[in-house]
C-alpha cells in the first residue's frame, strides 16, 4: 500500500477516514450519554447502579475526549498515527480487562459481552490503519514505477573502492550481502560475525560486499573497525529492488519466528538501535559474477541471516574458475 504525502497530509484510502469518523462519533455519543445519564448504561445491562456516578461520568469524559481526537485523526489518519495508537490500546486493554473481570470477579457475562463487542468491533480496522502508518512512516517510497534492471543497476552503483558494481563483478566473483537497517538486531548480528563471513567468501575465491541503505560514508559509524569491507550505499533501495528484494509484510517483519530469534539475538548482546534505513526492507545474499546472479538467498523473514556455505553449494570450486557458468 503506497501513500503520497505533501505538506504533512497523506492521501489515504477513504475507508480509513470513514472508520475513524464513525469511531469518533460513537465515542463522543457514548461519552455524552455517560456524563448526562450516568445510570442509563447500567440499567440497560441489568447491573447495579454505581454508588459514585461521578466516577462513571469521569470515564465518560475520557471516552468523549478520545472521540473528539478520533474525529481530528479522521482528517489525516497517517499523520495522526499516535491518536490511532491510543485508540487501539484502549480497545485492547478494555477487552482484556472485561474478560479478566468476568473470570476473576464474576462480572455479569452480558455486561462483559457488551464491553467486548463495544471495543472489538474497532480492533481489526484500527490494527490495519496502524500497519499502514508503520509502512508510511518507516518505509522509503520507490523513486520509479518499475525497478532498475540488473545491468542498469550494476552500471549505476559504485563500490566504496570507486569501481562500479559491473566492473567489480567482471573481474571477480562477489558475495553481495544486502543488510536491513543498521539498528536492526539481525544486522548487528551479521556485523558481529562479519569476520567469519569474510573468511567464508575468501575460501570460495569471492569478494564480500555489503549493501546498506544510508548515504555513503554514514555507515562507518556502525561498521567501526570493520569499515575496510567493500560496500555499496543504496539509500533509495533501488539496488535492493533490482535484485528482487522488496518490503516485508507483517508476518515477515513481526512474526513469532522473528520475535523469538530477535530475543535470542538481543540476549547474545547484539542489542537494538535507532532506525537507520528503511525499517520495512527485506535483506538477502547473492553470489554475483560477470553481471549475473549465480546463486540467491532472498530472505523470507527479517531474521534470515546469510548462509554462505548454502549460497555456494552447487557452484564450481574456486580451483575451477573456467567452469563458472556464464
Amino acid at each position: 500500500m503506497s501513500f503520497i504525502c505533501n505538506t504533512g497530509h497523506c492521501d489515504t484510502p477513504l475507508w480509513m477516514r470513514r472508520v475513524l469518523l464513525a469511531a469518533g462519533l460513537y465515542h463522543m455519543a457514548f461519552g455524552i450519554m455517560a456524563i448526562c445519564w450516568p445510570h442509563l448504561w447500567f440499567d440497560w445491562i441489568g447491573a447495579a447502579r454505581p454508588n459514585h456516578p461521578i466516577l462513571w461520568q469521569g470515564v465518560g469524559l475520557m471516552i468523549g475526549v478520545l472521540g473528539a481526537c478520533l474525529l481530528i485523526a479522521s482528517k489525516n489518519p497517517i499523520h495522526h498515527w499516535l491518536i490511532v495508537l491510543i485508540g487501539f490500546c484502549k480497545f485492547t486493554l478494555a477487552a482484556v480487562g472485561c474478560g479478566i473481570a468476568h473470570v476473576k470477579f464474576g462480572v455479569p457475562l452480558l455486561s462483559v459481552g457488551l464491553f467486548v463487542i463495544d471495543d472489538l468491533i474497532w480492533w481489526t480496522p484500527f490494527a490495519m490503519i496502524l500497519w499502514a502508518c508503520i509502512r508510511a512512516h518507516t518505509g522509503v517510497p520507490p523513486t520509479r514505477e518499475t525497478p532498475l534492471s540488473i545491468p542498469e543497476a550494476t552500471r549505476s552503483y559504485m563500490l566504496s573502492n570507486g569501481l562500479s558494481l559491473k566492473e567489480a563483478s567482471d573481474s571477480k566473483v562477489l558475495v553481495l550481502v544486502f543488510l536491513r537497517h543498521f539498528g536492526c538486531t539481525f544486522t548487528r548480528q551479521i556485523l558481529r560475525g562479519l569476520e567469519g563471513i569474510q573468511k567464508e567468501a575468501d575460501a570460495h575465491g569471492a569478494e564480500l560486499v555489503l549493501v546498506h541503505m544510508l548515504q555513503s560514508g554514514r555507515e562507518t559509524e556502525y561498521l567501526g573497525e570493520r569499515s575496510g569491507v567493500l560496500r555499496i550505499a543504496d539509500p533509495r533501495c533501488e539496488l535492493y529492488r533490482a535484485f528482487g528484494l522488496g518490503k516485508g509484510g507483517f508476518l515477515e517483519l513481526f512474526g513469532p519466528h522473528v520475535w523469538w530469534r530477535g530475543t535470542v539475538s538481543i540476549f547474545k548482546g547484539c542489542g537494538l538501535g535507532h532506525l537507520a534505513g528503511d525499517g520495512l526492507q527485506m535483506p538477502g545474499a547473492f553470489v554475483f559474477h560477470d553481471g549475473k546472479i549465480l546463486s540467491a538467498q532472498p530472505a523470507h523473514s527479517a531474521s534470515d541471516l546469510p548462509d554462505l556455505p548454502g549460497l555456494f553449494q552447487g557452484l564450481p570450486a574456486p580451483s575451477q574458475p573456467d567452469s563458472v557458468p556464464a
